[in-house]
């Protein structure tokens, strides 16, 4: 499987440690995308931005990505059109993001969560996966009719 992880300033660290964990404990290939190429600060939306489009492109099979809360990289990412991406903060949202949602993407805070923990989410995340014909196909079917819909149409943005 094809990894791809990546942390803003703020869950750059927690990014990080996880890709070291991964590339020590599995056989997958895992790619940080953390940084840029000029290694300028960047907006979490950018980066959950590249993510998501190397994993609906095809580059990758999953990612990863962390900053302060995982709520900002999460909400970013699940503006691309065709990702599902679940904040997980424990072992049983990590395993029920690939069961019942077939989440590409999983997101954490490195605020919220310790590196232990974040370890344990990535690997019980890791030994699940979507089975098409399961009782949850027709809610990611759902969610895949939405994405579609909704990025078919510019909705004006709401104001604050």
């Amino acid at each position: 499987m094809r990894i791809a992880i990546g942390g803003d300033k703020a869950g750059e660290s927690l990014a990080s440690l996880i890709a070291a964990h991964l590339q020590a404990t599995t056989l997958h290939t895992i790619v940080d995308m953390s940084h840029l190429e000029d290694n300028q600060p960047e907006l979490y939306s950018e980066l959950s931005e590249r993510v998501g489009l190397a994993i609906t492109e095809g580059n990758f099979d999953r990612g990863i990505l962390c900053c302060g809360t995982g709520i900002g990289v999460c909400i970013s990412a699940n503006k691309i059109p065709g990702i599902r991406a679940a904040l997980t903060h424990d072992t049983y949202s990590a395993e029920r993001a690939a069961l019942s949602n077939n989440a590409q993407i999983i997101t954490m805070g490195a605020r919220v969560i310790g590196p232990e923990l974040a370890k344990s989410i990535v690997d019980a995340w890791l030994a699940r996966s979507f089975d098409p014909s399961g009782p949850s196909a027709g809610n990611v079917a759902g969610i895949e009719t939405l994405s579609r819909k909704y990025s078919e149409h510019h909705l004006p943005t709401p104001s604050c």
